[in-house]
Parts: structure tokens; C-alpha cells; sequence
């Protein structure tokens, strides 16, 4: 996300909690990297687990200063809905 996003946060995270469509929720770890605030540790295996290809849309609300809700659209431009399940639970965020 662009530097210029964040001055939306009161401060930028270390770590942000994804929270789907369904409730679900993962923890990524946030990381500077060439003047852009990227997600990191987490998000790869969030986007294989969820699916996410090239052409799909991901959108993200800032729910609380740690947390943000992702919306997933595919290439037709439909919301995807992702169940909870027992997928790499190591990356799953605890509630």
C-alpha cells in the first residue's frame, strides 16, 4: 500500500489481522520495503489458501487500527465467499 495510505493509522502495525467474509481471520506480519507498506509473512499463504489469482480484485477496510476486513472479487467481478477450516492453522489468527 502506498506511504500515503497510512496516514490513516494513528501508526502503522507490525502485524495486521485479516478478517474475511466469513468471520475468519489470519495474522500477517507488515514489512517498509521500497517506500511502500507491504504485507508479509502470511499473506502468501493466505492468498494460496484463499485462492487468489492474477485478475482478481482484493479490497481492504480498515476495521481497527490492527485489523483490516478483505473483500475477494474474481476476474467476473463476483464476491468470493471462502470458508473457515482446519487449512494452516499455524497461520490462522486466534480469536
Amino acid at each position: 500500500m502506498p506511504l500515503d495510505f497510512t496516514k490513516h493509522f494513528v501508526a502503522v502495525p507490525t502485524e495486521f489481522k485479516l478478517r474475511n467474509n466469513t468471520g475468519c481471520s489470519w495474522k500477517v506480519t507488515v514489512k517498509l520495503m521500497n517506500g511502500r507498506v507491504t504485507l508479509d509473512q502470511g499473506w502468501a499463504t493466505y492468498a494460496a489458501v484463499h485462492q487468489i489469482k492474477i485478475g482478481y480484485m482484493v479490497t481492504f477496510k480498515l476495521l481497527t487500527p490492527n485489523t483490516l476486513k478483505v473483500i475477494i472479487f474474481d476476474d467476473d467481478g463476483i464476491e468470493v465467499v471462502n470458508k473457515c477450516g482446519k487449512h494452516d492453522e499455524a497461520f490462522a489468527a486466534k480469536e
